[in-house]
């Protein structure tokens, strides 16, 4: 067999994970968040001034956000059920000790902090959870679409054939969810009144860059026969042409249906497009082609696949459109917050639920396909993937109430209560979206050129696949390879931030 064909049996044929290791995998990436955070404060407590040094912050930043990551899905998944736990374990232990260091300072009883603390009010108008889940569903993108490549990354966590949940099958779907959660819709203030049909106007200028980036990947795929798994999108379609049709559709729903009521037309989509597949041959065709056969003869036939899952990723977009919808509505305690995540949690697991019923009624997940289950799947995880991270902010939060005067990036602004003209007492030093730190964080150096990271993520993963035998490659250099190529990128993102630069002109 020759190199393509070896690279590409490597990814095929394969049956996903459960979706227990699923979330255990995913509850890595809050618990590293939390641990920087609390590094930031403990170093504050100690020392008594911010961690501040951009180089050393960069090193932090990546060694803490982004390197266990790395361990978690190759050399450490083996025992990917006890990183948790043990990262909890050690968080658990700087709390502790900030706890128990600013005890020594002020006698304040326990519950009368956590009544100041459910009380304290925050910054409305920004929600750093939704920031970090984008820039965390693009780090880990970019980790697996190299590192699948590689004997280390485990098998089970890359794409399904045709059913089962991988982590990447998931990857796609959380990608459609965290774009959608930002769009214009939901950022656009209820008390504006535009015509009904702007959004989609801007949206068919902000798209064309996906259609370029689609346009690229494929004449380049073609022009070097670089490998690729061709049951995922089809000969011509891939992940860009998905995400720039979808955004389009959306806009166009959006524009004749309430933006309030897309959680309906998500469902309707959704149901109605598994009914269809169950109902006549469709399902038959996207697996099997019209001869049955596995013909690639026609646009249709060769790109089946990317073209009928657009109803699925559609459906996906639409639910996270109510979900950003339900983040904007005005919540300026730390109360308010925590009964939002409850929710959030709470529809998460009715999710599971549902998934369970259409997996035993309908049909198992298929990303292949973006059937009911995977839609349902997807939205589930999301949900559950992003309210770790709102609890997250909650913790640093209530941490940085203990230390006066400390600060994290990308964490909630502590703000003074409404009608007062006097700060609140807790108060900390902002951070964050315009705060005096934001310039020395990774999550806002990758949040401010998404698309440039994952487009150089794509370059660079092609350039290690030409010049490496991938799968022939021993652990200590994989993990070395793997090291470099995610800390370039991010180092590319961190000098773009300082400089201020942002590579987005549409």
């Amino acid at each position: 067999m020759s190199q393509k064909h070896l690279k590409e049996a490597f990814i095929s044929n394969l049956n996903g994970t459960s979706l227990v290791e699923i979330s255990l995998g995913l509850s890595l990436a809050p618990l590293c968040l939390l641990c920087r955070g609390l590094l930031l404060i403990s170093y504050h407590l100690h020392y008594g001034k911010p961690f501040s040094s951009r180089k050393y912050c960069l090193l932090l930043d990546f060694l803490v956000l982004v390197s266990p990551l790395l361990f978690s899905c190759t050399v450490l998944s083996p025992i990917i059920f006890f990183m948790p736990t043990t990262m909890a374990a050690f968080c658990a232990g700087i709390f502790s000790k900030i706890y128990s260091q600013r005890k020594h300072k002020t006698r304040v009883p326990f519950r009368q902090i956590i009544q100041d603390f459910q009380k304290t009010y925050l910054d409305p108008e920004y929600i750093p959870a939704i920031t970090v889940f984008r820039v965390y569903v693009n780090v880990l993108t970019s980790i697996s679409i190299l590192a699948v490549d590689f004997p280390q990354y485990p098998r089970r966590y890359a794409k399904a054939e045709t059913y089962g949940t991988g982590v990447m099958d998931l990857g796609v779907g959380a990608f459609i969810f965290g774009n959608a959660l930002v769009c214009p819709e939901v950022r656009q203030k209820s008390y504006v009144t535009q015509p009904k049909f702007s959004n989609l106007a801007r949206q068919f200028f902000s798209v064309w860059p996906l259609i370029f980036l689609g346009v690229g990947r494929l004449l380049s795929v073609k022009s070097i026969e670089y490998h690729e798994h061709t049951s995922e999108y089809g000969v011509h379609w891939n992940f860009f042409f998905t995400l720039a049709f979808v955004r389009l559709a959306a806009s166009l729903l959006l524009a004749v249906f309430p933006k309030n009521k897309s959680w309906i037309v998500a469902i309707n989509l959704a149901v109605f497009y598994q009914l269809i597949l169950n109902a006549t041959s469709l399902k038959m065709f996207i697996l099997h082609g019209s001869n049955g056969r596995d013909t690639r003869v026609g646009f249709l036939n060769a790109n089946r696949e990317g073209l009928l899952s657009l109803f699925g990723y559609l459906a996906i977009y639409m639910a996270s459109v109510q979900v950003g919808l339900c983040l904007q509505k005005c919540r300026n305690s730390v109360k308010g917050w925590i009964e939002a995540a409850c929710f959030l949690l709470l529809t998460a697991l009715v999710l599971f639920v549902f998934l369970h019923v259409s997996e035993a009624s309908a049909d198992p997940v298929s990303r292949r396909m973006a059937n009911l289950s995977y839609c349902i799947w997807v939205v589930a995880h999301c949900l559950t993937f992003f309210t770790c991270f709102v609890v997250t902010d909650l913790v640093l939060v209530f941490t940085k109430l203990l230390v006066k005067g400390s600060s994290v990036p990308c964490c909630w602004n502590v703000v003074k209560p409404p009608n007062t003209s006097t700060k609140h007492e807790t108060e900390a030093a902002p951070t964050g979206r315009d705060g005096k730190l934001s310039h020395i964080c990774l999550i806002s150096a990758i949040n401010k050129n998404q698309l440039l990271f994952f487009l150089l993520a794509n370059i660079m993963t092609g350039t290690v696949n030409i010049l490496i035998d991938t799968i022939h490659s021993k652990t200590a250099f994989t993990l070395c390879i793997l090291h470099l190529y995610m800390f370039f990128n991010c180092l590319i993102m961190y000098i773009l931030h300082a400089k201020n630069i942002v590579l987005k002109f549409w």
